[in-house]
C-alpha cells in the first residue's frame, strides 16, 4: 500500500489510515482536501468529528504487508533495551521476513544490513522498507553461507538453525558484542546453547508475556486475551 500519511480516529475509537483520496468510513465520507488541510480534527459528510494525526513510524509499521510470522513488539523492545544499540551501531539482521525487526533497528541507526534468502520475502521486505522510508541494505543471500560485514555491534537471527551461523558471527562481531536469536522451541534453544559454549558467553534466555488492561472509568480489569509465548530470546556475547 502507499505510504501512510495520516491517522484518523472516529467517535467510537476506530482508527483509519489515510494515504490519498477520499476516506470512506462507517461514520461518513471525508474528502481528501479536508484531510490535507486539517490540523487536529475534521468532520465527515454526516457531521461526525474525527481526530487527525500525522502518521508516525509506529502508525506506518502497523500497516506493513505481512508474510511469514513476525517478531512482536514486546520481543523487539527487549532486544533493543538489552543490547544497548544506538545511532552509531552497525547491525546485521538475518531472516528478514516482512522486515519488522530490521525496520525497528533502522529507526535507531541507519547502518542496518539484513539478509533474506527467499526471493518472495526479499521482495516483500524491500517494498515495506520503501514504504517506511528506511535506509536498509537488503541482501538476497543466505547467511548460513557467510556474513560479509565485520566489526558489528549486533547480529539478530530469526532462523530455524542459528547454530549454523555461529562461526560467521564470531568473525564478524566486535569483542563483547551481542548475538541475539529468536527461537520458537526450547529444543532449538538447547541446541544453540550447546553449540555456542566455546566462542560465546550465554547472557540469558528469556520468554516474555504481555497482558493489556481495559480501563473505562472505574471499570478496570485485565483483557481476556494476552500475548503469551511467541518465542525464546537467546542472548549470546562474543568473547
Amino acid at each position: 500500500m502507499p505510504e501512510i500519511k495520516k491517522v484518523l480516529i472516529d467517535p467510537e475509537g476506530n482508527r483509519y489510515y489515510w494515504s490519498e483520496g477520499n476516506l470512506s468510513t462507517h461514520s461518513g465520507i471525508i474528502k481528501e482536501e479536508k484531510i490535507k488541510k486539517s490540523k487536529n480534527s475534521v468532520k465527515s459528510h454526516i457531521n461526525k468529528t474525527f481526530l487527525v494525526f500525522d502518521a508516525t513510524f509506529m502508525d506506518k509499521i502497523e500497516k506493513i504487508k505481512r508474510g511469514p510470522a513476525i517478531i512482536t513488539k514486546k520481543d523487539i523492545g527487549y532486544i533493543i533495551a538489552s543490547t544497548g544499540i544506538n545511532s552509531k551501531s552497525k547491525i546485521v539482521d538475518a531472516g528478514s521476513g516482512s522486515g519488522m525487526l530490521a525496520s525497528f533497528l533502522a529507526n535507531i541507526t541507519d547502518n542496518v544490513i539484513t539478509y533474506e534468502r527467499d526471493k518472495r520475502f526479499f521482495e516483500l521486505s524491500k517494498k515495506n522498507f520503501q514504504n517506511l522510508n528506511l535506509k536498509i541494505k537488503l541482501k538476497n543471500k543466505d547467511v548460513y553461507d557467510k556474513i560479509d560485514e565485520k566489526n558489528l555491534d549486533l547480529i539478530t537471527l530469526d532462523l530455524p538453525e542459528p547454530w549454523r551461523v555461529l562461526k560467521h558471527a564470531k568473525k564478524s562481531l566486535k569483542n563483547g558484542a551481542f548475538l541475539v536469536c529468536y527461537l520458537p522451541t526450547i529444543t532449538q534453544v538447547i541446541t544453540l546453547v550447546k553449540n555456542s559454549e566455546k566462542d560465546f558467553i550465554l547472557e540469558k534466555v528469556v520468554e516474555l508475556m504481555e497482558r493489556e488492561w481495559h480501563v473505562e472509568n472505574i471499570r478496570v480489569r485485565p483483557k481476556s486475551q494476552m500475548i503469551a509465548h511467541t518465542a525464546f530470546l537467546v542472548f549470546l556475547r562474543n568473547v
